[in-house]
């Protein structure tokens, strides 16, 4: 009888949507098809950052004054309602569950970006990394359990000794753009560059807010010999 009941179980969670609770059988991501429809799509928004815009293919206005070091952001989502749930879940309350739909649904949008721009896919996978006293604290890297299925699905190596954060940075919320520039200041440092030597680079990250921590990531990485970076994240704050 508990067998049955384990199976049952088993079996109706599977096919359960991750949102709404309704059923999503045969879908690979758990979320059924009126969910993902109403899910905060980014639409048009810069070409390098990824800020929201009126129009698809322009500059904002910071990248225009102030050009990041990475190329180009590709992320499918604002980071608007239910994201801004799912990912702190995900993040700090060990919901891997939802993990796993964050990282199919990354996947599908880096599969269509790199297609429709006719790009070639990036030669290694780097997750951007926690201070060892903050991921001790949480268990985990959020970032490297949305970049290890992602590269495992496109065949791109992973490597997540490359870049360290070798200094504990405050929180950046609530800081001004210089002060989150000074917060970082020294927070990463890139082991081993010559493997990264003339690389493209996807850097993983949850959500981008200002950009200011992925682009010092990625202003180390390129002074260590990587080629050009490319960020993929969830999400995008408006």
């Amino acid at each position: 009888m508990k067998h049955k009941v384990y199976n049952w179980l088993q079996f109706n969670q599977i096919n359960r949507c991750l949102l709404c609770l309704g059923s999503a059988a045969g879908i690979a991501e758990c979320i059924c098809t009126a969910c993902q429809e109403d899910l905060p799509w980014l639409g048009s928004a810069c070409r390098q950052c990824a800020l929201p815009m009126p129009e698809s293919g322009l500059l904002c206005g910071h990248c225009q004054h102030n050009p990041p070091a990475f190329s180009q952001v590709v992320t499918p989502f604002r980071y608007a309602f239910p994201l801004d749930s799912l990912i702190p879940a995900f993040k700090y309350q060990h919901k891997l569950t939802y993990g796993r739909l964050l990282a199919q649904l990354l996947l599908q949008a880096i599969v269509h970006h790199y297609q429709e721009h006719e790009q070639a896919l990036p030669a290694l996978v780097i997750p951007l990394p926690l201070h060892r006293a903050r991921q001790a604290q949480r268990g985990y890297n959020q970032a490297l359990e949305l970049a290890r299925p992602i590269a495992r699905r496109l065949g791109l190596p992973l490597d997540r000794h490359i870049l360290l954060r070798q200094r504990a940075t405050t929180a950046q919320q609530g800081l001004d753009a210089q002060a989150r520039r000074q917060n970082l200041q020294g927070a990463f440092v890139c082991r081993q560059p010559q493997r990264l030597a003339g690389k493209h680079v996807a850097l993983v990250d949850d959500v981008v807010t200002t950009g200011t921590t992925v682009n010092e990531a990625s202003r180390i990485l390129l002074a260590a010999g990587a080629a050009s970076i490319s960020v993929w994240c969830v999400a995008r704050t408006p």
